[in-house]
This record gives structure tokens, C-alpha cells and sequence, in this order.
């Protein structure tokens, strides 16, 4: 059921010309994705989705937003050259796929190679969760962190362009 929400937010998404509801359902995308990782245990994940794609891309869009136009312009040729790359792009993934072991295969390559450096503990932390989370999730943190304070400082850069018009109305400077 909530896969089928997810499709039906993205059919919606993919067909809606009219921006502010883009970024509505952005959001409501980004919270059933959340959603979708806690039903996979993976609540760090849920978290981090909930807290960046739903909660600050969806303030830093609607700031962007208020310096567009409320609508999306309408192409002025069929993008058929973006469409079949996008569909190239989708056919290579899924032959890739292909290739992976199993799920959960303990012959997987990752289980023999990338496991036991884990289990070494390498970094002195007796739980290999704890290893992981706080070693080398780390840098992934660091890097999301990174990229929305630069969106949000470009949304800041964006807005303080702004100068009034004559006449006390707003306009774009």
C-alpha cells in the first residue's frame, strides 16, 4: 500500500505544472520515503529523509519559489533527447543490478572482504553498529550537511538581491 502511494505521488508530481504544488509534493514524497525506510529498519535514514527532503529542502524550495513565477514554463519542443537518456540511463542500471549476489548472500564479495574489517573494529569501538554509525557515517553527514547550508545560503543570496520598485511594490533586482 504504501509503495502504491509513493507511484501515485510521483504520476502526480511528474504531471503538475503549477510549482508550490511541486514542492508540496516533494515534501509528502520525501515523507513516505522516510516512511518507507522505517518499514526497513532503517531508522537513521528516516530520520535524516524526514529531516532534510521533507523538512529544510521543502522551506529552502518554497523560499526559491517566492522569487519565481508561480507556474512552470511550457517547453517549446518535445524533450525527446532528456527522455531517451532517461530511459538509456534506466535500462543500464537495471542490467547492472543483474550482476549483484543475492540479498543477503554470505558469499557475497561484501561479506568476505568489507565484514571483517568492520568486525576488526579498527576504530576501538566494541559495537560494530556504533563503529560504523560514528566512523564512516560520519563524512556522509558532514557532506549533507554541507550541501544544505550552500542551498540555504543561496536561497539568502537570492533574497537579499530584491529591491523595491518605485511605487513601494517588490520586485526582482
Amino acid at each position: 500500500m504504501l509503495l502504491v502511494l509513493v507511484a501515485i505521488v510521483v504520476l502526480v508530481l511528474a504531471s503538475v505544472r503549477n510549482l508550490f504544488a511541486v514542492v508540496v509534493l516533494s515534501g509528502i514524497y520525501s515523507f513516505l520515503m522516510a516512511t518507507v525506510m522505517v518499514a526497513l529498519d532503517a531508522v537513521d535514514v528516516a530520520m535524516t529523509e524526514a529531516a532534510v527532503g521533507a523538512g529544510i529542502s521543502t522551506v529552502l524550495l518554497l523560499g526559491a519559489l517566492h522569487l519565481c513565477k508561480s507556474e512552470e514554463a511550457k517547453p517549446t519542443h518535445r524533450p525527446w533527447l532528456p527522455l531517451s537518456l532517461s530511459l538509456a540511463t534506466g535500462v543500464l542500471l537495471i542490467y547492472g543490478a543483474m550482476g549483484l549476489p543475492d540479498f543477503a548472500d554470505p558469499q557475497a564479495p561484501i561479506h568476505q572482504h568489507v565484514v571483517p574489517r568492520y568486525l576488526q573494529n579498527e576504530v576501538q569501538v566494541p559495537n560494530v553498529v556504533t563503529a560504523v554509525l560514528a566512523s564512516f557515517r560520519g563524512y556522509d553527514t558532514l557532506g549533507e550537511t554541507t550541501v544544505v547550508f550552500t542551498a540555504g545560503a543561496g536561497v539568502i543570496a537570492l533574497l537579499r538581491r530584491r529591491k523595491p520598485r518605485k511605487g513601494g511594490e517588490e520586485g526582482r533586482g
